[in-house]
């Protein structure tokens, strides 16, 4: 299941908005077969595996680490290649979170006689899909902050110089976390500031996540560099049609979207993420929306980069946040991993709550 598991970490890059799967068959102690899903509208997993496997899949093990399908989507159910294969035993990590299949896969496997076991390495699998079944199970995709910052917790000078904070390692991997990642999140503010391109670079993929600006005013720039380099996505409140029409004109789609007190409804936002199958939503902007998605209580993950210097009182800070009256009052995280990354300091946490 291990190995299955390394497997399916090769799609973690392409697979999306379906989750990464890796499928393992062994017969008589010897691996006979293995693949992992690499891209949507391809061969699942099981296939890969089964074709490799040819007739010496009868009567072996298959090891996948998600549920095998039993619907008929852009491929065929896997549940019936496996049974079809005449596999003795299947072993999964975790059942698949889709309503279309959470356990009729299994139950056509039982169906068939093919012993059944579940539950090994339950955790890492639902780990490398955390996004799937945040969608799956909640509606909307997992929302990861990303944070550069100073030991002293600043992201930027006052007068909003931010490059570079952290060291080329850590850039790399946070680079990482964008390929992974279906959309990058940022505000109208970032955009402003930086005209950032909010794209992988640092590391080798065939696909870019989505670009979404929140920007309630519609203030975005049909020159800005990002809206030459993919797809981008502007919220907004405003009804203005000639600047909405300058942005499309320009390569944007532009959402409009009910205001809360003036501002880009950011659960309305993440939800209409969820039904464009967005899996995984990385956020990189500044205080004002940080805060305001910590407040709503969207965050599911934090991902801090610390650099070993220290910016001063008067630099930016991470979070627009309103000040605290009393200590029970904050908001608890759990760390859930620290690292090295280079010279930085890489903290990964998640809400208590």
């Amino acid at each position: 299941m291990a190995q299955a598991l390394r497997l399916a970490e090769k799609g973690l890059y392409t697979t999306t908005p379906n989750p990464r799967v890796g499928c393992v068959i062994v017969r008589d102690g010897k691996v006979v077969g293995s693949g992992w899903h690499e891209r949507a509208g391809e061969p699942h997993a099981e296939i890969h595996a089964l074709k490799q496997a040819g007739e010496l899949a009868r009567g072996a093990t298959a090891y996948v680490t998600l549920e095998p399908c039993s619907h008929h989507g852009r491929t065929p159910p896997c549940a019936e290649a496996l049974v079809q294969a005449g596999v003795g035993r299947v072993v999964v990590a975790m059942v698949d979170p889709n309503p279309l299949v959470a356990g009729e896969g299994l139950a056509r496997l039982q169906q068939a006689g093919i012993q059944t076991d579940i539950g090994l390495l339950e955790k890492e699998a639902h780990e490398l899909n955390i996004g799937f079944v945040s969608r799956m199970t909640c509606g909307r995709p997992w929302l990861r902050l990303k944070i550069a910052a100073s030991l002293d917790g600043k992201t930027a000078l006052n007068n909003g110089v931010s490059q570079w904070i952290t060291g080329p390692d850590a850039r790399r991997d946070a680079h990482r976390l964008r390929a992974r990642s279906c959309a990058l999140l940022t505000g109208i503010g970032t955009v402003l500031a930086d005209d950032p391109s909010l794209n992988v670079r640092e590391v080798e993929t065939t696909r870019q996540p989505l670009r979404v600006v929140v920007d309630s005013a519609l203030r975005m720039s049909p020159t800005a560099k990002m809206l030459g380099l993919g797809p981008t996505l502007v919220a907004t409140v405003s009804g203005d049609p000639a600047r909405a029409d300058e942005l499309r004109a320009a390569g944007a789609e532009v959402l409009v979207l009910p205001a809360v007190e003036g501002r880009v409804d950011l659960v309305r936002l993440l939800d209409e993420l969820g039904r464009r199958c967005i899996n995984e939503v990385m956020v990189e902007a500044g205080a004002t929306l940080n805060g305001a998605l910590v407040k709503q209580e969207l965050v599911d993950e934090y991902t801090f980069y610390f650099a070993p210097l220290l910016l001063g009182h008067r630099a930016r800070g991470m979070f627009d946040l309103p000040e605290l009256s009393s200590m029970g009052e904050r908001r608890e995280l759990r760390i859930a991993d620290v690292a090295m990354v280079g010279r930085d300091l890489r903290i990964r946490a998640l809400p208590v709550n």
